[in-house]
């Protein structure tokens, strides 16, 4: 009779160890997944899952992946999500939140406004940026305000909150300085490109009132400032497109961007560390001299805090500034009714050509009009298309779980969720049926504002709850002062490129006729959606007197 020790192969201690190691990696990941399914559970269900043509999870987050990483470098990212909405809606009602695993994360993407104000606002201290976030950005933003959670960013929110105050944001001349050096670049019918030239006005305006100090990337051309914040926002934008294969990315000419960044501010910042304190709390005071580095330097003296706030600054004030005014001039070129309505409104308020005097803070908030532009605008084109919300504990959001999509989907600590603001805002039943007042959604129309507001949680181009951005009045505020400035001196603008199509294939439909944000994406230029939306390529504009 053979014992039972005659089966057992005959195999090394090495062997033995490593099928010991792959047994154990095995049950690991059957308790992970069991345990993760039992906080799932217990806090809710599921939302619709991504499917792919295999039945199978791991599958279908690499299919995913690679389609959301295909799409975006086509920049029709936008459309994809929008199609993964729609698959979403076939297993159940509710239309707006799917998940899909990608290599082992469970990430979930929504554009509900329930789960929105959930993770911003009802449920602020379940969710933050998040560890995988804070790494991807360390490099770039380090601990600034944008990049911690907690106490680290209550404790940042609060020191740097009197920084933005109204004193500071109506305080002009740091515009008026850049819009003239802005202006000889807009000669009579000449065609320039409004977004190269709106990102170095952008630039110039962020250094200047962050550091104190002239980039001068409008009038001198300084390209090698200029050139490496573009580089470093493009790498950026694909370390957070590649998620867990980010690491794939090259990242040496990144980091030498970065220090030609740092060796600019370095002067600057040491200079504001070095003097008293008395001298820094005088100079807040005043409103000449004041910049961002001095009032920084008055609340730390670490200089790797005033690094990090004042990149954080240059980054959100140069690219939310130019691509919303990029925007703004091109629908002004396409609407020259709407153009002809805020020249009135111009001229009643603070005059043009001849007549036309520098407008103050009070005159620039006096023009509804104006206001209604900018946030029309701001609707249609939203700075930040996609954001994120990492769960910093197991939590809930309400919608999108259940047999009918309306009951609670169960979330484990460090699943990430990727709200989308820009389909938010063309979610179609989030607006009135079309009338006289109110004209479909996707088309531009500032004169809506004056009889609609929208309801809570589906609009926020400046996002929401406790850390909504803490830039909002500043940005508000350059953006109308240049807007007034150049329509004090034009009274039209021209597009000077050829009409362009782009994604008109391939979009999931209910029925025969295109949807909102089909009808949206299909009518403009192409649009990059990175770090912000912005378009792809040129904007090629004339101005007329």
């Amino acid at each position: 009779m053979m014992s039972l020790t005659s089966h057992v192969p005959d195999l090394s201690p090495v062997s033995w160890l490593a099928i010991f190691a792959v047994f154990s990696i095995l049950v690991h990941n059957v308790f992970f997944c069991v345990a993760e399914e039992i906080k799932i559970r217990r806090h809710g269900g599921r939302a619709p899952r991504f499917q792919s043509w295999i039945p199978s999870e791991f599958v279908a987050g690499l299919v995913f992946l690679w389609g959301i990483t295909r799409h975006a470098l086509r920049d029709d990212n936008i459309k994809f999500l929008h199609n993964c909405f729609h698959r979403a809606r076939q297993t159940r009602k509710h239309p707006l939140t799917f998940e899909v695993s990608m290599l082992g994360r469970r990430t979930l993407f929504t554009a509900d406004p329930g789960n929105i104000k959930t993770m911003l606002a009802a449920q602020f201290d379940s969710f933050g940026k998040g560890q995988r976030f804070r790494a991807d950005w360390f490099d770039l933003m380090g601990n600034s305000i944008f990049n911690v959670d907690g106490h680290a960013w209550h404790e940042s929110r609060q020191r740097l909150r009197p920084l933005f105050t109204r004193q500071r944001v109506s305080n002009l001349e740091c515009f008026e300085r850049h819009v003239q050096q802005l202006l000889p670049f807009l000669n009579e019918g000449q065609t320039v490109d409004m977004k190269d030239l709106l990102s170095r006005f952008a630039l110039d305006c962020s250094a200047d009132f962050s550091l104190g100090r002239q980039v001068d990337s409008l009038t001198c051309r300084n390209d090698d400032f200029f050139e490496a914040f573009e580089r470093i926002r493009r790498t950026q934008s694909l370390i957070e497109r590649l998620g867990p294969l980010n690491f794939l990315i090259p990242r040496s000419q990144f980091r030498r961007d970065l220090d030609t960044i740092d060796m600019f501010m370095r002067p600057t910042i040491e200079h504001a560390i070095s003097m008293p304190q008395v001298e820094l709390e005088e100079l807040g005071k005043a409103d000449r001299d004041w910049t961002f580095v001095h009032a920084c330097a008055a609340i730390s003296r670490d200089p790797k805090f005033l690094r990090d706030e004042l990149m954080t600054v240059l980054i959100a004030g140069r690219d939310t500034i130019s691509t919303t005014l990029t925007f703004v001039f091109y629908e002004l070129a396409k609407n020259p009714q709407v153009l002809a309505d805020l020249r009135r409104e111009i001229e009643e308020t603070v005059g043009i050509h001849a007549s036309a005097r520098i407008p103050t803070y009070e005159d620039l908030k006096r023009m509804r009009f104006l206001s209604n532009i900018l946030s029309e605008t701001l609707r249609l084109y939203p700075n930040a298309p996609f954001n994120i919300r990492t769960a910093l504990k197991d939590t809930s959001l309400p919608c999108g779980g259940g047999l009918d999509g309306s009951g609670p989907i169960g979330l484990g600590e460090g699943t990430q969720v990727i709200y989308s603001t820009h389909l938010l805002h063309l979610t179609p039943e989030l607006y009135p049926p079309n009338s006289p007042d109110f004209p479909p959604p996707d088309e531009l129309s500032p004169n809506r504002w004056r009889s609609w507001t929208p309801q809570p949680w589906t609009y926020i181009p400046f996002n929401g709850g406790p850390r909504i951005c803490i830039g909002q009045q500043l940005a508000l505020t350059e953006m109308s002062y240049l807007l007034v400035r150049v329509f004090q001196r034009f009274s039209r603008v021209e597009l000077q490129m050829e009409k362009q199509t782009f994604h008109s294939t391939g979009w999931s439909r209910i029925g025969d006729a295109p949807e909102l944000a089909e009808r949206f994406i299909t009518s403009r230029l192409q649009m990059a959606s990175e770090i912000t939306l912005s378009p792809r390529g040129k904007v090629s504009l004339a101005f007329f007197h």
